[in-house]
């Protein structure tokens, strides 16, 4: 699982930089993007924060539940039992 996830992030980030290096030699700019869909350095990193300060709290608690009943699953799984 780990390795295809792995495969996929490396894919996104080769695909990301070849459109980056295409949008940049036609004078493309992240700021010009930005100001087209109407945000602001200051404004993203706000939405960011908000994002965060709601998921942060909800990833603990949620975890709280899910990696102990993890552990169980793990421990009591038939011997040779493969989770591919």
């Amino acid at each position: 699982m780990f390795h295809g996830f792995l495969r996929t992030l490396v894919k996104v980030t080769v695909a990301s930089l070849i459109v980056g290096t295409i949008l940049a030699h036609f004078g493309v700019t992240t700021e010009q993007i930005m100001q087209q869909a109407g945000l602001s350095q200051e404004r993203l990193m706000e939405l960011a924060q908000r994002g965060l300060t709601w998921a942060l709290p909800n990833l603990l608690l949620g975890s709280l539940v899910i990696v102990p009943v993890w552990f169980l699953f793990y421990l009591f799984r038939p011997p040779g039992a493969r989770s591919d």
